[in-house]
């Protein structure tokens, strides 16, 4: 198993980090998401290598910004 983070900006709430979690889960091979609300640290945990480009779709879908890794 292994595991990316990712910092994102524009979290403020619980909901948003359901949000992130939600989308983010559906992104091919992705296996686990921690999101840490205070950090705005993302962590994607997957069996394999999964496409980061595919994680910041995933966060803009949930309406907040990737701006890289952590």
């Amino acid at each position: 198993m292994s595991a990316a983070t990712f910092t994102v900006t524009g979290m403020t709430c619980d909901h948003c980090v359901s949000s992130v979690k939600e989308e983010v889960s559906e992104v091919a091979g992705v296996t686990s998401v921690e999101v840490d609300l205070a950090g705005g640290l993302l962590t994607v945990g997957s069996d394999g290598p999964v496409d980061a480009a595919e994680v910041a779709a995933a966060v803009k879908e949930a309406g907040y910004e990737m701006t890289g890794k952590a």
